[in-house]
């Protein structure tokens, strides 16, 4: 009795060691890490260059009456554009924002007095809008958006020349329009291959903004005075741009640490 007591004693001493030899030879292992988490909510600024065009459906009046049909004139160029403005991501993966930008150029076209057969340069000099963009997250760090809000435009005088393309005497002066835009555009962040750019993103975007009717007035270049013809017109202008975007509180791609 007593030599198998000190056998099964034996046995159970062995099997307890052999237990925690095993345990002792486990590997540490870190516990699993957080996925990235990005976070559009904040404060951002851009600037950046484009080009676009424009048309204006156009006649002239004789004494505020049409006196020709209406037809299709346009114009291009380039410009540059400046902003700021401000996200908010909400249900996970929607941004919405609202923001302000200024657009500095040249895009130039044809203005036409039909009925005094007198042609012009103009050219929008200037834009500027407000308005707000809701987008949807494809990836953390790229943001589909479409945009639209208010527009206000400043488009330069021309001076008229006739068929023979000499000075006619006559002008016309700049004026301001106001409109509205709609728009998006795509927007992502700069880390890539293998560039380390907290905070930078880049944009392209397309708007196309529709300006107010103007009867612009043909004016003599002496005096400046008013003359019985004027040109009706009424811009359509579409833009395409790609900017440089930094955000002030960019903070993805956020790791958890443990």
């Amino acid at each position: 009795m007593k030599k198998t007591l000190l056998a099964l004693t034996a046995v159970a001493a062995m099997t307890g060691s052999a237990s925690a030899a095993d345990l002792a030879a486990r590997p540490y292992t870190k516990a699993p890490v957080a996925a990235p988490v990005a976070s559009w909510t904040g404060f951002y600024i851009f600037g950046g260059a484009g080009g676009g065009v424009w048309d204006a459906d156009s006649h002239t009046n004789f004494v505020g009456v049409p006196v020709t049909i209406d037809q299709r004139v346009g114009g291009d160029g380039w410009f540059g554009t400046v902003g700021a403005g401000y996200d908010w991501q909400f249900a996970g993966t929607w941004v919405a924002g609202v923001f302000a930008d200024g657009q500095f150029g040249s895009l130039r076209g044809s203005i036409n007095d039909e009925f005094a057969a007198l042609t012009g340069r103009i050219k929008m000099q200037d834009a500027w809008a407000a308005g707000v963009r809701v987008g949807y997250l494809v990836a953390p760090n790229v943001l589909s958006y479409v945009n639209g809000g208010y527009s206000g435009s400043h488009w330069s005088g021309a001076g008229l020349t006739n068929l023979a393309g000499t000075a006619s005497g006559f002008h016309t002066d700049s004026f301001n329009r106001n409109g509205w835009f709609v728009g998006g555009g795509v927007e992502n962040n700069l880390n890539i291959f293998g560039i380390t750019a907290p905070g930078w993103f880049m944009k392209t975007e397309y708007r196309a903004a529709y300006y107010d009717r103007k009867d612009i007035a043909v004016r003599t270049d002496v005096g400046n005075v008013a003359t019985t013809d004027s040109i009706s017109f009424k811009p359509l202008v579409q833009t395409i741009s790609t900017s440089l975007v930094y955000r002030f509180n960019w903070t993805g791609p956020v790791v958890a640490k443990y």
